[in-house]
């Protein structure tokens, strides 16, 4: 009994409810108006055919006529009466159904489940609402974004401007809720002024608009927004924002870090004070066919081997892991370990007798992706071929443009894929870069094929396809705004590697790497330990004792990060949600719960 009052007062809400069930009335009206009539001259026709009905058949036989259930026992003799009958019957397949079935749907039946949808989305936040992430947009690099976010223990809400696609996201299990980006109210109804950091990934022009409006609000929040366009930086900084980055450059410039020349390479991936982990091709040193321990690389110099590239795939080497040809080394050492590195197997190599020439790398595309890329190979004193649909030698001045479709053999010939030693695949659609890995494997089974992807579901895809190495957009934006938030916490080697810090704890007090069992059991490695002096120790003695206020750092996936507080540092979910401002009530905020619950 209460609930069909409560749904009338729900859908009566409003001026376009109220013009809505006017629209359907009317409807409504009017076949009451056509029933009317029809009964009448029911009737008259009736009386000449010399017959007689009461009211009530006549609105009897003008309903079942109209709805097409059948003429029943009463029938008219005359050509008259069977005229009147057709337009009848007409005008109830028109009014009764296809007229009123679809005003009830349009004015009604669609109102009201929209009407429903508002109900379960959000349209502001708790006042209790602190220290939380704001994301304007709904891209998949935001919806990742929300979901690393989660991952690291920060709260998120993703700020939409439909109610479908606040559900769309209430779906895939992701905070959102539902406004207009250039409403102020909208951002003081998320406590945009005691948010952590707010994220604007939509286009230049509205992440400008967003950064005006937050602006109106306070002027002291954080926030970083991403940019297409060179000429958008200062006009975004202008606005307000705290940070603008350009994603898409960054990406570019990190693919071009793993190319192979022609001579030994060491790349540097990440740098923490005196720790450094590098990358470096076996292919280019004499260590191709030893195991780890033949190579004895770190007593010759110093480096700690913590995994392999094996096609994409990562490693945990043990002491009898074969250093194949094809594989390449990540390593961890400090700048000095680093520099004896490539001064030992630089020696070892110059013997060898170098290549006459070198062959240019192959960049497939060019946007923003590749031309970035391009200028970053060329700046490293490397020859490039660009291989794209437009010419766009005007962009990228020095460096020569191959016009044509990558999916044309006589174009990549052209360029010099017969000799080309890598292969930069950068177009902006993920199906493309499969489509063009698999063709470029099965043209050049040897070279070193280098792809980007926007979602992180198809890194593996791309890796089965033949790449022998793929950066994720989405991962680099999660992995740049993570670092925001806690300078130096994670930082993403490539997909699914990260280097993360964590504290020892009392879980590891007392041990050491070799009864730890950090390595054997979690696949993760210790590269560095920081003291409670501050000191730094790169690659710490495997028989040194954890104290617990070390602070360690480990190259590991995020399972292994959660592995390793599971069996090390169980409370630490429990010590997070006691300091967790954002939660007014920390009796019910479990994790994936919490004032967006």
């Amino acid at each position: 009994m209460k609930f069909f009052p409560s749904q009338f007062s729900l859908l009566s809400q409003g001026k376009g409810a109220r013009r809505n069930f006017g629209y359907f009335f009317r409807v409504i009206f009017i076949l009451t108006v056509f029933v009317a009539v029809f009964s009448v001259m029911f009737h008259y026709i009736m009386e000449y055919e010399g017959r007689d009905y009461s009211w009530i058949t006549g609105l009897y036989w003008t309903l079942t006529v109209m709805s097409t259930l059948g003429f029943g026992d009463i029938t008219f003799n005359s050509d008259l009466g069977r005229a009147f009958s057709i337009v009848v019957l007409l005008t109830g397949i028109v009014g009764l159904l296809i007229v009123l079935p679809s005003s009830f749907i349009q004015f009604v039946y669609t109102p009201w489940l929209e009407a429903q949808k508002k109900k379960e989305v959000q349209h502001s936040l708790p006042a209790s609402a602190r220290n939380h992430v704001i994301i304007v947009g709904v891209s998949p690099v935001a919806r990742n974004l929300a979901q690393v976010l989660s991952r690291y223990g920060f709260h998120s809400v993703l700020l939409c401007a439909t109610t479908q696609q606040a559900l769309d996201l209430m779906d895939l299990g992701l905070h959102a809720v539902v406004g207009d980006y250039d409403d102020v109210e909208v951002y003081r109804g998320l406590h945009a002024q005691n948010a952590r950091l707010v994220v604007a990934l939509d286009t230049d022009v509205r992440n400008i608009n967003v950064a005006f409006t937050l602006r109106e609000l306070d002027k002291n929040v954080p926030m970083v927004s991403r940019a297409e366009k060179d000429e958008s930086i200062d006009i975004l900084k202008l606005a307000g924002c705290s940070s603008v980055f350009q994603f898409r450059k960054s990406l570019g410039r990190s693919l071009t870090r793993r190319v192979i020349t022609d001579k030994l390479s060491v790349s540097p991936l990440v740098t923490f004070g005196p720790l450094v982990i590098a990358e470096a091709p076996v292919k280019q040193t004499s260590l191709s066919g030893m195991t780890l321990k033949e190579s004895n690389l770190r007593g010759r110099t110093g480096v700690n081997v913590v995994g392999l590239w094996d096609h994409g795939v990562f490693e945990h080497p043990g002491p009898d892991t074969v250093l194949a040809e094809h594989k390449v080394l990540v390593m961890a050492g400090s700048k000095e370990q680093m520099a004896a590195f490539s001064r030992e197997l630089a020696r070892e190599k110059t013997e060898e007798t170098k290549p006459a020439g070198r062959a240019p790398v192959l960049v497939i595309g060019g946007g923003r992706v590749g031309t970035a890329a391009a200028m970053e190979l060329k700046a490293r004193g490397l020859d490039v071929v660009v291989v794209d649909r437009s010419n766009i030698a005007s962009r990228i001045p020095g460096i020569r443009v191959q016009v044509g479709d990558a999916s044309d053999p006589f174009t990549l010939e052209q360029a010099g894929i017969k000799t080309s030693p890598s292969i930069l695949i950068t177009t902006h659609d993920d199906d493309t870069n499969i489509y063009l890995t698999i063709y470029c494997r099965r043209l050049r089974p040897d070279v070193q094929i280098i792809t980007r992807t926007n979602l992180d579901r198809n890194v593996h895809v791309l890796h089965m396809a033949g790449a022998d190495l793929v950066l994720s957009l989405a991962s680099m934006v999660s992995s740049q705004i993570i670092n925001l938030l806690e300078p130096g916490r994670v930082f993403m080697l490539n997909e699914g590697l990260n280097i993360f810090r964590a504290v020892a704890g009392e879980g590891l007090a007392g041990k050491n790497l070799v009864n730890s069992g950090i390595r054997r059991n979690l696949r993760c490695n210790v590269v560095a330990v920081k003291t409670a002096r501050g000191e730094m120790l790169v690659n710490p003695d495997p028989l040194r004792e954890f104290q617990a206020a070390d602070e360690l750092f480990l190259i590991g996936d995020a399972a292994s990060e959660t592995a390793y507080y599971e069996a090390y540092w169980p409370d630490r979910g429990h010590l997070e949600r006691e300091c967790d401002p954002t939660c007014g009530d920390e009796s019910r905020h479990e994790p994936g719960q919490g004032w967006f619950a």
